[in-house]
């Protein structure tokens, strides 16, 4: 029957300057920082056989000292704020940061919340936003794959 997944989505980001010293593959490490889980879902089918980010060079890996690229969901909790930064702090340059979902972007639905800080942009430079909420996974496979210059 051979491989079952679907086309590759068309890369809707085009690639960074930043992206250019990555050499075609992205590791990536996941920050939730306080979201309701519904964009952790959709990252998780981004890289299912459905959609399989990693056919296009990206991988998701345990440790930042990996990672060429941080995904971050959720608006920041004051809580998260810290291991955050720390997280940011940790991965080697050049360092990418992608805010995964509206509430990463702007804090959404969670927006003047008691225990939110506010969006992924207050606590770290972000490079690349995917809208929505949460996002399809082909826009997260599309914006992922954006970074890989391919």
């Amino acid at each position: 029957m051979g491989r079952v997944a679907e086309p590759a989505p068309e890369a809707s980001v085009r690639p960074l300057p930043a992206a250019a010293g990555l050499g075609g593959s992205v590791q990536v490490r996941h920050v939730d920082a306080g979201s309701c889980n519904g964009c952790e879902i959709e990252i998780g089918q981004a890289f299912s056989p459905v959609y399989d980010v990693e056919r296009h060079g990206v991988r998701l890996v345990a440790s930042p000292r990996h990672a060429d690229v941080l995904t971050v969901t959720g608006p920041v909790t004051v809580n998260m704020a810290g291991p955050l930064r720390k997280t940011y702090e940790a991965m080697p340059e050049p360092r990418l940061v992608v805010a995964v979902g509206d509430c990463a972007r702007d804090c959404g639905m969670f927006a003047d919340g008691y225990g939110v800080l506010g969006p992924v942009s207050d606590v770290v430079p972000v490079d690349v936003q995917v809208p929505g909420c949460p996002p399809e996974p082909a826009a997260i496979a599309s914006a992922l794959r954006g970074l890989t210059g391919r």
